[in-house]
C-alpha cells in the first residue's frame, strides 16, 4: 500500500497505513488484490458504458472512484478535507480540493471533455492529457487510490477517441512515480507527457 501521511486521518487502522475497510482486511497484499479485481470489473464495465452522450466531467470523475470501491470502503467517491502528502511532495490542502477541482473541470470542460481528440495528432492528444493529469496529480482529491482512479478515468477518455487503454509498460514504476514528483513539486508535465505518449497506440 502506498505511504500517503494525513494530519489526524481516521481511516486507517490504529499504527498502520491500511485503510478500514468494509471486509475487516489488514493484510495489505490480500488488500491490494481485491482492489485490483473491482478495478478490472470497473474497466470492463465502464468501457461497455462508453457512447456519444458519455460526458467525462466532475461528476463521472467521482463516480469512478464511488463505483468502483464502494463495496470496499464507506469513503468511496468521497474527497478528502485533510492535508496529505508523501514524502517530500504536498498535495493540495484539504479545505480547497473543491474549489481547486471545479477549476480543473472547468478547465477541461473548455477542452469539450477531450471529446473531439480523435481528430488532432497524438502528440497533442498527449500534451492534453498530460496538463490535466498533472493538476489531478496535485489535487489528489481522493483518500487513497488516487492513481488508479486517474489512469481510469484517461483511459475511458481514449478508448472513446478511438485508441487503447494506455500502457505504461514502455517505464518502469519508480520513473512513472518521478514523473508523477514532477507534477506536483515542479508543475513540469514534460515526463508524464512523454510517458502518455509513448502509451498511446490506436485500438
Amino acid at each position: 500500500m502506498s505511504k500517503y501521511h494525513q494530519k489526524d486521518s481516521k481511516i486507517y487502522y490504529d499504527g498502520t497505513d491500511i485503510p478500514i475497510n468494509k471486509l475487516s482486511l489488514k493484510n495489505s497484499l490480500e488488500l491490494h488484490e481485491i482492489e485490483s479485481i473491482l478495478l478490472k470489473q470497473a474497466y470492463e464495465l465502464y468501457i461497455s458504458q462508453l457512447n456519444e452522450n458519455t460526458v467525462f466531467d466532475e461528476s463521472y470523475f467521482i463516480n469512478l472512484h464511488k463505483n468502483t470501491f464502494e463495496t470496499l470502503y464507506d469513503w468511496a467517491g468521497v474527497y478528502r478535507t485533510e492535508d496529505m502528502f508523501k514524502g517530500a511532495s504536498t498535495f493540495c490542502i484539504g479545505r480547497a480540493v473543491k474549489n481547486e477541482s471545479k477549476k480543473i473541470f472547468d478547465m477541461l470542460k473548455k477542452e469539450n471533455y477531450l471529446k473531439d481528440c480523435s481528430f488532432i495528432s497524438k502528440e497533442n492528444f498527449a500534451e492534453k492529457i498530460a496538463l490535466i493529469k498533472s493538476e489531478l496529480i496535485c489535487l489528489h482529491p481522493f483518500y487513497e487510490l488516487n492513481g488508479r482512479i486517474t489512469r481510469l478515468f484517461f483511459d475511458m477518455i481514449v478508448v472513446y477517441n478511438g485508441y487503447q487503454p494506455i500502457d505504461y509498460s514502455n517505464y518502469t514504476s519508480q520513473e512513472y512515480i518521478n514523473a508523477s514528483i514532477e507534477c506536483v513539486k515542479y508543475a513540469d508535465e514534460t515526463f508524464m507527457k512523454r510517458i502518455i505518449l509513448d502509451g498511446l497506440k490506436k485500438a
